[in-house]
């Protein structure tokens, strides 16, 4: 969830942060996942203190500087988080909406058990159809998506279950705490392939991420071939950008969508 944040000591001496949502219902969405990572009891998270329809209040991180340590430390955590599962892909964390956001953009939760299918139905579609409603992709272009939509099943590697997901995983999201511990915030959480909140790491840059994928591959082995699906799991959170903010995330990605056409021939 995006929107304004103003930090507030109580009288009590304790900081909290203090967030407007900028949609309805988004406060509640971002506090359910909120929850729901740290139920986990892997990565950690800011404390929530209280939400409703358009405000959420939660504990403030002091912040740190990034380390490897930590780092290493963030990858092992984010792999047991990933392990605590999800009912389904698209599954909302317990009393979060179906429409929920993903920044400023709305993203529905809606579940499947078949992984190829639902990411392309209910995450990339939606958007590149977007995307190209705005003229921010050409017709032409899409075509390029929407073959590798059709191509998912072989494009996917092997089959997993839905993993826990932050969902929203770009290194602003990733708070380096002055404790030398990472704390997950804005998550636009919900069930889905562990390798998506990898690929949004290394989209958008993560200090140490060598350390980071260490850590989580100690914990839990990636499959065979993950580094060269990293471009499919990038498509979502670049068709978002791209109905966001523009056609420099377009070009993107229609790169990453042309490179895993060529990547299996």
């Amino acid at each position: 969830m995006s929107g304004a944040l103003t930090e507030i000591t109580l009288d009590d001496g304790h900081t909290v942060m203090v967030k407007r949502g900028d949609g309805p219902g988004a406060a509640r969405a971002e506090a359910a996942g909120l929850r729901w990572l740290a139920n986990a009891g892997a990565v950690r998270t800011p404390a929530v203190r209280g939400d409703d329809e358009r405000w959420l209040v939660t504990d403030r991180v002091a912040p740190g500087r990034a380390s490897a340590g930590a780092a290493v430390r963030f990858g092992r955590d984010l792999a047991a988080l990933h392990a605590a599962g999800a009912p389904a892909f698209g599954a909302a964390p317990p009393g979060g909406p179906e429409d929920a956001y993903i920044g400023l953009a709305p993203m529905r939760n809606v579940t499947a058990s078949d992984w190829p299918r639902w990411y392309a139905e209910h995450r990339v579609l939606p958007y590149l159809r977007g995307a190209v409603d705005a003229g921010t992709v050409r017709a032409a272009e899409a075509a390029d998506v929407e073959r590798v939509c059709e191509r998912l099943p072989e494009l996917a590697g092997p089959v997993e279950p839905p993993a826990r997901l932050h969902g929203d995983l770009w290194n602003g999201n990733v708070l380096w705490g002055a404790d030398g511990e990472v704390r997950l915030i804005d998550p636009a959480a919900h069930g889905g392939h562990r390798e998506t909140d990898l690929a949004m790491l290394r989209l958008f840059g993560c200090p140490h991420l060598d350390r980071v994928l260490d850590g989580y591959r100690e914990r839990a082995p990636l499959a065979d071939g993950w580094a060269g699906r990293v471009g499919v799991h990038q498509l979502f959170p670049l068709l978002v950008h791209a109905v966001l903010f523009g056609r420099g995330y377009a070009e993107q990605a229609l790169t990453v969508a042309r490179a895993a056409l060529r990547h299996t021939g």
